[in-house]
């Protein structure tokens, strides 16, 4: 499932709120984040780094006694389900940030007090895909539940849906 919306609309702190809350529930859960750019997740610095831009690596592993992370390059972006797939199989739950285009169940977010539109289109190719929308909009009205913050159970109404919905709790 994926969290969308509009720039600067909270899309990152619902993301890691409903992530903490399912995992307070007992379910492992796992995330991934939809940039638009590259990204290095290591300073130039670091022998990590040279090994991926000066050696060329095709993967590069960085391992600690507490984590570990891979880079891997590719030519093709590929899409949230292989990725999810490949790498998160053994997750119950796998909350994605972005990837509004994809076939994914979607929550968006929309805060009024941004000033901008909310993507959601009833009737598109995409609203069939929405399971909630999250909002501070007390008049927002859809054809999918709208939650609103306001409501003080409204995490815990999100993650029911996210229970229910997605993954058949």
């Amino acid at each position: 499932m994926t969290i969308i919306g509009t720039k600067k609309q909270g899309k990152t702190t619902l993301t890691v709120r409903l992530a903490a809350e399912m995992h307070r529930r007992g379910h492992r859960v796992m995330t991934m984040k939809h940039g638009t750019h590259t990204f290095n997740i290591d300073p130039s610095t670091t022998d990590t780094y040279r090994h991926y831009h000066e050696g060329h690596a095709e993967r590069v592993a960085m391992v600690s006694p507490d984590k570990f992370a891979l880079v891997e390059r590719w030519s093709t972006e590929a899409s949230p389900e292989e990725i999810a797939e490949r790498y998160m199989s053994d997750a119950d739950i796998v909350i994605a940030e972005g990837f509004k285009a994809a076939a994914l169940p979607k929550i968006e977010i929309f805060r009024r007090e941004t000033g901008k539109q909310p993507l959601y289109e009833p009737g598109s190719p995409q609203s069939a895909h929405y399971i909630a929308i999250a909002t501070d909009d007390e008049e927002m009205r859809a054809h999918v539940p709208v939650v609103h913050f306001s409501d003080d159970s409204w995490l815990a109404t999100l993650a029911d849906l996210v229970e229910r919905e997605v993954m058949h709790v």
